[in-house]
């Protein structure tokens, strides 16, 4: 009986996600163009916060005794976001990529995941190592809030003329998304916890596997709906985004708040993190993300969840 009861609350927590992206898109797409600033932009800033809030949600929950769970959220993510979202994605519909998100924002996710990488062959992410990458965060915002203020200034002429309750209707469907994503991921992911102890998996796959894809699930949601209204760069912006603030800010914070031991295996992880975004490089020339690109990311994500499962 209560396993049953912790798969109904699994499929409302999904049902909640699904509600809380639409309207994350609906008012993210609204204040950028109020304030003149791209799809982009607002995809790898609210977007890709207010989808980030469940990973961070999780790790500050496991902070200290769990951090192995914190560890395997964050790089499960990392891998889920390019390998299940961009490969689902792109397999509905193939998504147009800037040359400006392939020769920056994707080289700064990589360099991200090669600072992580670097940290941890100590064998631990330390509270200094957690300020080092929350001081990254820093940087990066205002790198982001640069490159927004640039394309404000080159789209003086085109104010979208608009009602002065555009603001408060626009915030309003983003912080409501946001909570329901909240809301939406902590069942989904909780009562799968649950379920997957049930099948007696251990912390660390836990982590790699169904809460990364759990807390991995707003990114999906919205960047479907967001693509399916036209909005591909929302969606590209979005896992971008996401996977370097999962490192910077959540990891971040995880070993801030107490250390993150490293178990020696991780660093196969570690590697296919990186494969999975340096293979969106593949993009460079074409500047489009296929399908048949989509089918070889989703395809390889199932391969890794398999041996993840099995090794």
């Amino acid at each position: 009986m209560e396993v049953a009861v912790n798969a109904v609350l699994t499929v409302v927590g999904l049902v909640m996600l699904c509600f809380g992206g639409n309207w994350l898109v609906s008012g993210g797409v609204a204040i950028a163009r109020k304030f003149r600033i791209s799809n982009l932009v607002i995809g790898m800033t609210i977007v890709a916060y207010g989808t980030s809030t469940p990973e961070l949600a999780a790790s500050i929950a496991a902070a200290g005794e769990h951090s192995a769970i914190i560890l395997g959220n964050i790089v499960g993510s990392n891998i889920a976001n390019v390998g299940m979202v961009i490969g689902i994605a792109a397999i509905f519909l193939p998504l147009a990529v800037s040359k400006s998100v392939l020769r920056k924002e994707i080289p700064i996710m990589l360099g991200v995941s090669f600072l992580l990488v670097l940290i941890s062959l100590d064998g631990e992410l330390s509270q200094y190592d957690g300020v080092l990458l929350l001081g990254g965060l820093g940087v990066f915002a205002f790198y982001t809030f640069k490159d927004a203020m640039k394309q404000r200034e080159k789209n003086k002429e085109k104010v979208e003329q608009s009602k002065n309750n555009i603001y408060l209707k626009s915030f309003g469907l983003i912080a409501i998304g946001i909570i329901l994503l909240y809301i939406g991921a902590r069942l989904t992911v909780d009562n799968a916890i649950v379920l997957a102890q049930e099948f007696g998996l251990s912390e660390k796959i836990i982590g790699l596997t169904v809460i990364a894809i759990g807390t991995s699930l707003p990114e999906l949601i919205t960047s479907i709906i967001a693509i399916r209204k036209g909005h591909s760069d929302i969606g590209v912006g979005n896992i971008i985004g996401s996977n370097i603030y999962n490192i910077l800010m959540i990891m971040g914070v995880g070993a801030a708040l107490g250390g993150v031991v490293i178990a020696a295996d991780v660093y196969v992880d570690y590697a296919i993190m990186i494969i999975f975004s340096v293979s969106l490089l593949g993009a460079l020339k074409t500047g489009v993300i296929n399908r048949s690109m989509g089918f070889g990311l989703t395809i390889g994500y199932v391969i890794y969840l398999v041996v993840t499962f099995f090794k």
